[in-house]
């Protein structure tokens, strides 16, 4: 899993603005910090533009299969608007790989289902012909699957963005504010929801 873009192409310009190194450092440092799992970034554009009191920040990222990613904040503050930004880019490409998962997930209602039938205790097994694809073994969904791992300290937020970074439907973490157990998982309308021990 690819998180960090090695050498990733960042250009960033001023518009009515002279781009100081503190703010081509800032920016920088803000944007090798996404992750860059999906979708794959290609370049990065960041335009800052002043008017006045309003500090514009614009970053559009240029990834592959023809993404584009794009986000704006104005506020009174070029570094807070870079901050903003960021979020707004980091939530659009949670988006994206949200939507990667959830086309490659599979169609719950095409899984085999069980013939249902009243069972008579009374009544004499039929033998179970081994040749025959109906063998009553094949029929029964068992799976059973141990793992064990340290949960991780971690807040609600980014406990879903290491859950939508995983393959696994659902994740074991501490809460960070509570220091409780609690398990992550995601609900067949997409979104996700939180079991807390009391």
């Amino acid at each position: 899993m690819q998180t960090t873009k090695v050498d990733l192409p960042i250009t960033i310009t001023g518009r009515h603005v002279s781009v100081t190194d503190a703010m081509r450092i800032h920016a920088e440092k803000k944007i090798s910090q996404l992750n860059f799992d999906y979708p794959k970034v290609i370049d990065a554009k960041v335009l800052l533009d002043v008017e006045k009191d309003r500090h514009k920040a614009e970053i559009i990222l240029h990834c592959a299969n023809h993404i584009v990613i794009e986000a704006d904040s104005t506020t009174g503050n070029m570094y807070t608007s870079i901050d903003e930004t960021i979020h707004k880019v980091a939530r659009q490409m949670r988006k994206q790989k949200t939507r990667m998962l959830k086309s490659h997930r599979p169609d719950r209602s095409t899984l085999r289902k069980l013939k249902e039938s009243p069972f008579d205790v009374g009544a004499e097994l039929a033998p179970v012909d081994d040749d025959s694809d109906q063998n009553f073994y094949d029929e029964l969904p068992f799976l059973l699957h141990r793992e064990t791992a340290k949960p991780k300290k971690l807040t609600e937020e980014e406990a879903v963005e290491a859950l939508e970074l995983s393959d696994k439907p659902v994740m074991v973490y501490s809460d960070a504010k509570s220091d409780r157990l609690s398990v992550l998982y995601r609900r067949e309308d997409g979104d996700y929801a939180v079991v807390c021990p009391e």
